[in-house]
């Protein structure tokens, strides 16, 4: 049974990752609310990952996995972006999450071995119109990744999950009716648009044993649209 730390858990992808997890795991679940964690077999640490400091105490001393879900989709034109936009997207991409790691990295080392599962997008490696300030985040993340997964190996795995659009409260108003759907279906080989169960799949496979030779990689979950191109 291992004990698994989830950041922002309660809605969207992190929440599919918790119901994925909870039978067999311990899950803890460090978001902003709980209100759709309801009878889930989970342990809920109020945390706000854009102002709070994480309560280490309320975790285990050992960390056998650690999921950093929380994001942003600021898609704008780039003349339209100020510096703050791009500094408010850092901050929640990346800054935050490195802030949590080194929290949680004693607990993550005292074990035998931990791996950790980030959330990057396939805009950070295609160029797509008006993601300059999601793709300049997510970028920071693939590339911080591969350092930290180096630097710790063996005892830490580090991997990265990149998405497509997936059908999340983040992502709602890109999806919000029946034409917007049938689009971003059509845009991708796989014609569908993600689930959260697709990345929450990825992500329970990244956190187990099955993949204890896996580190540094950057998972493309998203319809085949970043190395596919299909008529029709």
């Amino acid at each position: 049974m291992k004990n698994i730390l989830l950041i922002g858990g309660s809605y969207g992808i992190g929440l599919a990752i918790a119901k994925e997890l909870q039978n067999g795991n311990n899950i803890f679940v460090a978001s902003r609310t709980n209100e759709n964690l309801s009878g889930l077999n989970v342990t809920y640490i109020p945390f706000d990952a854009s102002t709070d400091t994480l309560d280490t105490s309320k975790l285990p001393a050992i960390l056998d996995g650690l999921v950093y879900c929380p994001g942003s989709i600021n898609l704008r034109p780039f003349r339209g972006l100020k510096p703050e936009a791009f500094e408010a997207d850092l901050q929640i991409n990346f800054i935050s999450l490195v802030k949590v790691i080194q929290a949680v990295l004693p607990n993550l080392t005292a074990g035998e071995q931990s791996s950790i599962v980030l959330f990057s997008s396939v805009a950070a490696s295609m160029g797509m119109p008006f993601h300059t300030s999601v793709a300049a985040a997510k970028g920071a993340i693939e590339g911080f990744a591969k350092a930290l997964a180096a630097e710790y190996a063996p005892k830490i795995r580090v991997n990265v999950i990149a998405p497509s659009l997936t059908d999340t409260p983040l992502a709602d108003k890109f999806l919000n009716n029946e034409t917007k759907q049938e689009k971003s279906a059509e845009r991708h080989p796989l014609k569908r648009f993600g689930k959260p169960e697709d990345s929450a799949q990825m992500a329970s496979f990244l956190l187990s044993d099955k993949s204890s030779w896996i580190s540094g990689q950057i998972f493309h979950v998203d319809g085949g649209m970043s190395t596919l191109l299909v008529n029709g």
